[in-house]
């Protein structure tokens, strides 16, 4: 038996009592609408504050960030509160007239004072600006290069040759040899600094980025995209960059505290900041030289304390932010 005919002997077997008992409003014409035919489901889905709810259930990453939001406001606000030193001026004792060297932490030098007679607190805070500028610079300029170039490299056929090979060529010179000439070339400053770990500093961010697009650029609704005429900027910044969010954020996050440590790395072997401009790299090249006494240790401790505290939140958050921004996590 076909379903048609299972359809009109059900429709026999129905009562005429049965039949009076429905609603005749069940059969009539429903009016046509145009714009009930545009609509549409509705979703309150929101990506950001998706990712903002994921990221903020973890406990440790909010706690870091907290406390680095705390440390950047009072390394900013430090120097307008009253009774601060400068962290450039030599002090003296009054009485003696010599310098206040060495001299161990108190309630006056709350840090101390290094080798001259410099107050370690301020030059600590005045340190962690300079660094966090250079930081923060430098991660920026890698992030917006590296993602532009990387994307168009991934994308872009007639362009993967040829940034490949000059990728290939750059990458073969080490790092530091990079950075060694930049600072020998130019004065020693903090723009000096900025520029000399610009020049390379985006070639990783670039070539992570392009080994993402070549993995989902040919996939079907990009395919579909490229059929219609989308333009190749639009294509990149609404169909592949999305998907990159989480792990692009990571990258910049650890390319901050990165920064700090080739800056670290260049005061260590004497081509960094010159000694006038207080750094974190310049009080930890201080504070070594003067380690192995135990009265003097502090020198290094306090400098060493600042930089792990910022190194270690951008670290921790960067990973937290990214597991965040995995679409996959969000509820």
């Amino acid at each position: 038996m076909s379903s048609f005919d299972k359809l009109t002997t059900s429709m026999e077997s129905v009562t005429a009592e049965q039949l009076k008992d429905l609603d005749p409003a069940l059969f009539e014409f429903a009016p046509y609408s145009e714009n009930a035919s545009e609509s549409r489901g509705y979703s309150n889905y929101a990506y950001w504050r998706s990712t903002w709810r994921s990221f903020s259930h973890n406990r440790t990453a909010m706690t870091l960030l907290i406390g680095l939001i705390v440390l950047l406001c009072f390394t900013f606000v430090q120097p307008l509160l009253p009774a601060q030193k400068s962290p450039t001026q030599v002090y003296t004792n009054a009485q003696t007239g010599r310098q206040e060297r060495n001299h161990a932490p108190c309630a006056e030098f709350w840090f101390g004072t290094n080798t001259i007679g410099q107050d370690l607190w301020a030059r600590v805070w005045s340190g962690t600006r300079t660094s966090l500028l250079i930081g923060l610079a430098v991660g920026l300029w890698n992030a917006v290069l590296g993602i532009i170039v990387g994307a168009l490299w991934g994308y872009v056929r007639r362009l993967d040759g040829l940034l490949t090979e000059a990728y290939n060529v750059v990458r073969n010179i080490p790092n530091s040899i990079i950075l060694i000439l930049a600072s020998y070339i130019m004065r020693p400053s903090v723009g000096t600094m900025i520029a000399a770990m610009c020049v390379t500093g985006w070639l990783p961010m670039a070539r992570f980025v392009r080994n993402q697009i070549v993995i989902i650029r040919d996939r079907e609704y990009n395919l579909a995209s490229r059929c219609l005429g989308t333009p190749t900027e639009r294509l990149i910044r609404k169909n592949l960059l999305p998907y990159l969010v989480s792990v692009i954020m990571l990258r910049i996050a650890l390319a901050i505290p990165q920064a700090i440590g080739q800056e670290v790395f260049l005061t260590y072997i004497g081509l960094g900041l010159p000694v006038s401009i207080p750094s974190l790299g310049n009080l930890i090249n201080e504070g070594r030289i003067v380690m192995m006494s135990a009265s003097t240790r502090y020198q290094l401790l306090f400098p060493a304390l600042v930089l792990s505290a910022v190194t270690v939140s951008f670290y921790v958050m960067g990973n937290a932010f990214a597991d965040a921004a995995d679409p996959r996590n969000h509820v």
